[in-house]
């Protein structure tokens, strides 16, 4: 098997700097890919692995006794496997760039051996040839005449920018294409009714699913499964249905018309759609106080969220982060600790979202929470986050003062001055977390950190009383 350009990655990785994993994935040609390159972005198969540049290789145990020689260079990407897959790339290619995603722990760097470094090394010469003869240069680097090196090495970087941005344009076409589709539809489940939706099953949905992976848009592919999954779940799903369908709808015309958004909004609305995007925001130095951190599976995707708030910048972030096949995801940093780090903000509407810069101190023991509000004050902010970011599943509040007390068939949070109450969302009613909760207050206010959402708040940690000491809840 031998391709390139089977998908659309970020652009070219500096040195050092690796893809996510659900970065990787929007690589696969299709869902079955996917699935069967997360089963091989694991040690177990993998031998003679090693990075350098932007070559990444290694030896994949396969059913024969000799293992397949996958390389892969990521300036393309482009791929090469000694296996006889005609897909582009093929599951040992996505493995092992999943494997790489790791870190070093997955991959190290390593010199190429001998069937790698051919491979590599012929295309770096071609790339070279072409973006030489593309500036009309193939002469002067023939005959080597001076300043020809500097002058190709000038003219390379000038034609990997126009191949980046040719890249980009294409992506882009591939995603408008799926947005039509499913806006397609979408029209047609609004001609045919909401009821006609849980009589057609869930098999049209990952279908249209699929095609949105096809479209390289796997953050439309998300909505559209979680749009399959509300019919028949309950009194009032033919309403959460239709709530869900025009903020789809809602995204498909941001995108279509994107050149004519603000550049914070067109950057949400990327982020949203999935393509990738990298961290370039100022990088913030602080002491960052660890608030919670919980892992999410996703079929064999696991997603971690780990929200933290620098004491100094009063900036609460949310690192985000991906471990394929049953990997836990880095950093594993533990709540109720602060942490001097420097952290790069992504772009977006909201920019909550940061890369992790690694600690530059030691973790020491938390000392009080960091400072909220009652309940009125927290609306207000998921509010105003909401007018800039329409998509946004949650907004990070801290509410200081309150009490958890029984409502209906729940629970809520209410300001202890008989102010004005946040309801516990339902999935958080399942949890042991809230008994905890409870424990923690004795029925006196407490400080509660959480995500506020449409369905109210899911709180992931506690102060006690007294506001020292950290109290996860999830």
């Amino acid at each position: 098997m031998l391709g390139s350009n089977g998908g659309q990655p970020p652009n070219p990785p500096e040195q050092g700097v690796r893809w996510a994993a659900d970065q990787v994935l929007a690589l696969a040609p299709d869902a079955a890919s996917q699935k069967a390159g997360s089963r091989l972005g694991v040690p177990g198969p993998w031998s003679g692995t090693g990075v350098e540049g932007t070559g990444v290789w290694g030896l994949c145990k396969g059913s024969g006794s000799r293992p397949y020689q996958t390389v892969v260079d990521l300036s393309g990407p482009a791929y090469r496997c000694s296996c006889p897959s005609r897909k582009f790339p093929c599951k040992h290619a996505l493995g092992l760039l999943l494997l790489w995603s790791a870190g070093e722990r997955g991959v190290a760097a390593a010199a190429p051996p001998e069937w790698a470094g051919e491979w590599l090394a012929d295309r770096a010469l071609r790339a070279a040839r072409t973006a030489a003869d593309a500036a009309g240069g193939g002469g002067g680097a023939a005959t080597g005449e001076p300043g020809a090196a500097g002058g190709r090495g000038a003219r390379g970087g000038d034609a990997a920018r126009e191949a980046a941005r040719r890249r980009a344009e294409r992506r882009a076409e591939r995603v408008s294409a799926g947005v039509g589709e499913l806006e397609q539809r979408l029209a047609d489940l609004m001609r045919g009714g909401m009821a006609a939706a849980e009589r057609s099953g869930y098999g049209l949905w990952e279908e249209t699913a699929a095609r949105m992976v096809d479209a390289q848009a796997p953050g439309l592919a998300a909505r559209v499964r979680e749009l399959g999954a509300l019919p028949g779940t309950g009194p009032g799903w033919p309403v959460r249905l239709l709530e869900e369908c025009a903020l789809t709808h809602l995204l498909d015309a941001a995108w279509l018309g994107i050149d004519r958004l603000p550049d914070p909004l067109a950057a949400t609305v990327r982020t949203r759609v999935g393509l990738p995007v990298a961290a370039e925001g100022s990088p913030v130095r602080d002491h960052w106080l660890v608030l919670a951190r919980y892992d999410t599976p996703d079929g064999r995707l696991t997603a971690r969220r780990t929200w933290v708030h620098g004491r100094e910048s009063g900036r609460t972030a949310l690192l985000l982060s991906f471990g394929a096949a049953g990997r836990a995801p880095e950093p594993a940093l533990v709540p109720g600790t602060e942490i001097e780090a420097e952290l790069t903000p992504f772009p977006g509407s909201g920019q909550l979202r940061a890369e992790w810069g690694g600690p530059a101190g030691a973790p020491l023991p938390a000392g009080t929470p960091p400072p909220g509000g009652p309940v009125g004050a927290a609306l207000d902010a998921y509010g105003r986050a909401l007018r800039e970011d329409p998509w946004l599943d949650a907004w990070p509040v801290t509410l200081t003062d309150v009490v958890p007390v029984p409502h209906g068939d729940g629970w809520q949070l209410a300001d202890a001055d008989g102010g004005e109450a946040l309801p516990i969302t339902p999935a958080a009613r399942t949890r042991s977390g809230l008994w905890r909760l409870m424990a923690v207050s004795g029925g006196h206010p407490v400080t509660v950190f959480g995500e506020c959402g449409h369905q109210g708040l899911d709180p992931l940690a506690a102060w006690p009383p007294d506001g020292t000491g950290l109290i996860p809840l999830r």
